[in-house]
């Protein structure tokens, strides 16, 4: 899949973020980037270094999550031959490979304590030693790092250092989520569109319908720019009709195949089954459900039907138009339903 590099979006949260990392750029200053999963963390980095006078030098990156904490300070630091089993020679870490340029440390939160360690050192005196080897070594790397992580609250939970989050945090920028960028995601869902419209060979591009577009609108978007992506660009490759695109999956796993969950197989049980399960009193029996609330018929049903609605929706991932599908509503008697058991907030 073709790298993306771009940094697109308009909505002012957005914009203020970007530029916020714009005037970081030009200070030899360490920058932490936090943001949620799929937010475009390495992407504001690559910007930081871009925009920066390290601009022709490396851009080294690294996951800090992606190796076993055993090789982790190996490969921020390098080591020498013997250091340890399979070490049958020596090998520079990242800082030394981002010498005179930038080391984006993503995944920063899951860094062990001994790391951290070594880490502070690198950014506090421009010094690392190889593992296995008593020599000091200078490096000139300036750090961007990232996460997802609440970092003030593993320094209280003592996870992590708070000398090192004093020096990494000289500046803080902090994407917002796509689910605060409403104005981005049509944007976005265009850009990525049309991209795959030209890799797959469309001589034109036929845009969203407007019931694609409210979908796209109205959706959380968990997973963010990342999500979007996936989303449209299975929409387009599936799309075989004339006319704007209007079919959008957003749950690529949803078929009436897929191997039942635990509570979905209960729910196929056989009716005798089914039957002495309800006479014992399941979780979807009104009754039941509502065993410890109101005792009067209209509040209790009141009350079975706000669980009914809240489950569905969560069950849907808070998709309107597929949860009202699952409950065999209309959009319209749904949203008529939220509104009157006040869920608007929670729906997406």
């Amino acid at each position: 899949m073709e790298r993306t590099t771009q940094v697109i979006g308009q909505s002012g949260a957005f914009l203020d973020a970007l530029e916020r990392a714009s005037r970081a750029a030009a200070l030899d200053r360490p920058v932490l980037v936090i943001g949620e999963r799929g937010t475009g963390k390495e992407l504001v980095a690559e910007r930081l270094h871009r925009l920066s006078p390290r601009w022709d030098q490396p851009l080294v990156i690294m996951n800090c999550a992606a190796l076993p904490e055993t090789l982790i300070e190996a490969e921020l630091f390098g080591h020498e031959a013997g250091a340890f089993t399979g070490a049958t020679k020596a090998r520079a870490g990242r800082f030394e490979e981002a010498h005179g340029g930038t080391l984006f440390l993503d995944e920063l939160g899951t860094l062990s304590m001994a790391a951290q360690d070594r880490l502070l050192r690198a950014v506090e005196y421009g010094e690392i030693t190889r593992i296995g080897s008593s020599r000091p070594i200078n490096v000139d790397v300036r750090i961007v790092a990232a996460t997802n992580e609440h970092l003030p609250a593993k320094v209280a939970a003592h996870s992590f250092r708070a000398d090192l989050l004093d020096r990494l945090s000289f500046e803080v920028v902090t994407l917002p989520p796509l689910r605060a960028r409403k104005g981005d995601v049509m944007v976005l869902a265009d850009h990525f569109g049309r991209r795959m419209a030209s890799e797959i060979g469309w001589a034109d591009w036929p845009g969203f319908g407007a019931e694609a577009t409210d979908a796209l609108i109205e959706y959380g978007w968990p997973g963010n720019v990342r999500e979007l992506r996936n989303v449209i660009e299975r929409a387009v490759y599936r799309w075989e009709r004339e006319g704007p695109i209007d079919g959008i999956e957003f749950d690529p796993f949803k078929s009436p195949y897929r191997p039942a969950t635990r509570g979905e197989a209960d729910r196929a049980a056989p009716p005798a089954a089914a039957a002495v399960e309800h006479d014992q009193g399941g979780e979807d029996d009104p009754v039941t459900a509502c065993e410890e609330g109101p005792s009067d018929f209209k509040s209790r049903v009141s009350r079975f039907e706000h669980q009914l609605l809240k489950r569905a929706l969560s069950e849907n991932r808070f998709n309107q138009r597929a949860t009202a599908e699952a409950l065999g509503l209309t959009y319209d008697q749904l949203r008529h339903a939220l509104r009157r058991h006040d869920l608007l907030g929670g729906a997406n």
